[in-house]
């Protein structure tokens, strides 16, 4: 379970977080599919570089399983992150990346069975300086999720995926889903929160605007669209 509390965070004058309550995956539920959603400057970013220890609030609490994780850092081997932009060293080879990063995590990995899944074996030893954008990607899924934590946070996983990496990609989220873990989703890709999310959370100017599931949100605002409905949700509190 993750409880955040009347979260600030200011940027020199600029207020990104600004009171935030939030709720995810209460106690006594098991797993679930959570999008994170709002507009560019809403404070999506912030908020999960908070809960990743990236960024220290100004005020309020986290608090991951009714233990506070601010400014601690022993709670992160129970999580796995992956970021919108995958940064890998040019010169290491793809084999050589993934064996430094199970070097640096002391954890049981599953890397070969993801490998096979979205079919790089034959980049192993090819530099990732030389790999297209949507192969990189997949190196950063494997990165992800070889590893059994149970708080998975993935921003824009969808990014450069072909047809097929895209199905496998649902296919890996929710089985992590049916095992229990907690899954938080940032993404622009509407078709892919209206199919994958059992909730959405709805940030708009560092305050929550709504939090429920898909049907509640198209429901709340007359839409069928998911899209149109995030549409109205902004025009009305911008109105």
């Amino acid at each position: 379970m993750i409880e955040i509390k009347n979260l600030h965070k200011k940027f020199g004058k600029l207020t990104v977080l600004d009171g935030l309550d939030l709720t995810i995956n209460p106690e006594g539920s098991e797993g679930g599919i959570f999008a994170i959603l709002g507009p560019n400057g809403s404070g999506k970013t912030t908020l999960i570089k908070c809960l990743l220890g990236m960024v220290i609030p100004n005020k309020g609490e986290i608090s991951i399983n009714g233990a506070s994780v601010l400014k601690k850092w022993n709670y992160r081997n129970n999580l796995n992150y992956l970021p919108q932009i995958a940064n890998f060293p040019p010169n290491l080879t793809v084999i050589e990346l993934l064996k430094m990063v199970k070097n640096l995590r002391p954890k049981a990995s599953n890397e070969q069975e993801l490998i096979d899944l979205f079919g790089l074996e034959s980049f192993l030893k090819k530099k990732l300086g030389n790999l297209s954008g949507g192969t990189k990607q997949k190196v950063n899924l494997v990165l992800t999720f070889m590893f059994d934590s149970e708080l998975i946070i993935l921003d824009e996983p969808t990014t450069g995926l072909d047809p097929i990496a895209l199905i496998h990609l649902k296919e890996l989220i929710l089985q992590e889903k049916e095992k229990g873990k907690t899954i938080l989703i940032t993404t622009h890709i509407m078709s892919f929160v209206d199919e994958m999310a059992d909730e959405i959370v709805f940030l708009l100017d560092g305050k929550i605007y709504f939090k429920g599931s898909v049907s509640k949100l198209k429901e709340q605002t007359n839409q069928s669209n998911l899209e149109h409905a995030i549409a109205n949700l902004i025009t009305k509190q911008h109105a």
